[in-house]
């Protein structure tokens, strides 16, 4: 599901994984280059230092062979709940935006939440609208997958 207003961005899944699970998915690289990125997109490259003032950056490579990075800082890093961090890209040239990422337990799920703020116009927006419901997705796809075994 998601819904937008202008300057922000929500999207939410709720998926068969613990908030701690999803939580290291999330923030450490070897699992974040399995599954960002929506369908067409890999990730060749992450590197993140989980810590508040830490920085991370992640590589899109995307279905023409062109390299996006997205880099920011950790702002709030709230084991296994919460995550807030920067976010701007190596293509462009405005002010960082804010992602917040909340796992929430919903017994046996979790509800992953993106709150994407501050986005500067609305080709942005759905831009990181068909991102975040693909990530969300995928995201989905590779914890059945290790939950199978894959």
């Amino acid at each position: 599901m998601s819904t937008s207003a202008r300057g922000s961005l929500t999207t939410t899944r709720s998926i068969a994984a613990s908030p701690e699970r999803l939580f290291r998915m999330w923030t450490e690289p070897e699992h974040v280059q399995r599954w960002w990125g929506p369908e067409g997109v890999e990730c060749p490259f992450a590197e993140i230092d989980l810590r508040p003032g830490g920085a991370y950056c992640i590589a899109n490579k995307m279905s023409d062979g062109s390299v996006i990075l997205i880099s920011g800082v950790f702002e709030v890093v709230e084991p296994p709940s919460r995550l807030v961090y920067t976010w701007t890209t190596d293509k462009d040239e405005r002010e960082p935006e804010r992602v917040t990422v909340s796992f929430v337990p919903q017994g046996d799920k979790t509800e992953v939440t993106v709150l994407h703020e501050l986005i500067p116009d609305a080709e942005t927006a759905h831009s990181h609208e068909i991102g975040w419901n693909g990530c969300l997705a995928a995201l989905e796809m590779y914890v059945g997958e290790a939950a199978r075994g894959g």
